[in-house]
């Protein structure tokens, strides 16, 4: 605190009994300011100081004052606007017509940021700011930044990531009077820095490979060239979309996602004896072991539940990828873990918003959730720099390639 202030708070403190008594006299002060500011604006603009003789014959002069009574965060205030006689002045610190110095409506959007809901906001404002914002007037409000998240959507992106991973979260959404669920799909990158970020959100009904070839597309369009590793839980038709937008990206399924679906038709009762077994397949310490694990695996359990060694067997391509990697490696991109953690910090945002009324609604609502949460991403995930090592030698050859 200055000398200044820390005088302020003392002058405050002898002067004021109550926190009532330091709000009046804050928006005493406060007022008195906007005055003084009002006159000097005044006095450049005539080109001289009130009552200095240079400004006699000069064709303009002060004249009067009119007043106006403004909102502000300390209540309503009335001011006193200096006037000149050719009408010509035109302040800057409280302009003609302007009734309010707080930003109404970039409040209206942070508090939409912040997940709260229509009702809230129009409590918060009729009871701090005393003003009456309809429910359509929110939404119109908060309309205006949906040309911002549409340019955030195609902005250019990095020629290289090291590793994205693909999820989705469902919202319900009104359509034709019905409410339905929709998936919000999200593309989480790590850059070749290691930092995180969020390259684009898109909302669908359905899964499918030429829906996850458009979304590929258009990262590429939108300046993509590689990407080294591609995590995800297998959703239907991503496989074959990367692989023909991005063909040297690994591909690596969550683990996680594949024992949740091996157990969810084990019964509870033998469920941790399957996921033990399970365990030494992800656990080997090469894929030569966990080969061989797969395979006892099949010969104990595949009478009674043919369904898991049968999709580990179909799917152990992208399943073993990891093995290929140190463990620092492994820990990144064994499970969808990373996206997944976005979308609990989502819920918080958006936890209030039992449904909306339309795609743009949950657009704008989740556009504006992602930029509270990326501001928390400031520094590299951990251990990057030994991660950054051994990418650089897996792959050394399209790591140079880009560069």
């Amino acid at each position: 605190m200055t000398n200044e202030r820390r005088e302020l708070a003392k002058m405050l403190a002898k002067e004021c009994h109550t926190v009532s008594d330091i709000q009046n006299l804050l928006k005493e002060v406060f007022s008195g300011a906007i005055e003084e500011m009002l006159e000097a604006e005044l006095d450049e603009h005539l080109g001289y100081e009130k009552h200095d003789n240079i400004g006699d014959n000069t064709g303009n002069s002060r004249n009067g004052y009119s007043e106006k009574t403004i909102q502000s965060e300390y209540g309503k205030s009335t001011i006193r606007i200096p006037r000149d006689r050719n009408s010509s002045f035109e302040p800057k610190v409280i302009e003609k017509r302007q009734t309010r110095t707080e930003d109404i409506n970039g409040q209206i959007i942070a508090m939409y940021a912040k997940g709260m809901s229509t009702r809230d906001i129009e409590d918060c404002l009729r009871d701090i700011y005393g003003v009456d914002a309809s429910a359509s007037l929110i939404s119109r409000i908060t309309d205006r930044i949906l040309p911002e998240a549409a340019e955030w959507q195609s902005r250019p992106l990095d020629a290289m990531y090291a590793a994205v991973f693909f999820d989705g979260i469902h919202f319900n959404v009104r359509k034709d009077g019905k409410v339905a669920k929709k998936c919000v799909y999200s593309v989480l990158a790590i850059d070749m820095d290691g930092y995180k970020s969020i390259l684009g959100l898109w909302i669908g009904e359905s899964e499918s490979a030429a829906f996850w070839l458009s979304i590929c597309n258009e990262l590429r369009n939108r300046g993509v060239q590689d990407i080294l590793i591609a995590c995800h839980d297998n959703l239907t038709g991503l496989v074959s979309a990367i692989e023909a937008a991005f063909p040297d990206t690994e591909q690596q399924l969550c683990i996680i996602h594949q024992i949740r679906n091996s157990t969810k038709h084990v019964p509870y009762s033998g469920r941790k004896e399957v996921c033990n077994d399970l365990k030494k397949i992800y656990n080997a310490p090469s894929v030569e072991a966990a080969e061989a694990f797969l395979l006892e695996f099949g010969v104990k359990w595949d009478s009674k539940y043919p369904q898991i060694f049968k999709s580990w067997s179909e799917n152990w391509a992208e399943l073993s990828a990891f093995f290929r990697f140190p463990q620092e490696v492994r820990a990144l991109i064994y499970t969808t873990n990373s996206v997944e953690g976005f979308h609990r910090m989502l819920r918080k945002f958006t936890k209030t918003k039992t449904q909306y009324p339309g795609d743009d609604a949950l657009r704008k609502s989740i556009y504006l959730s992602v930029l509270q949460i990326e501001k928390k991403w400031t520094v590299p995930i951990r251990n990057w720099g030994v991660i950054a090592g051994q990418l650089g030698i897996f792959f050394a050859e399209r790591i140079a390639a880009i560069a």
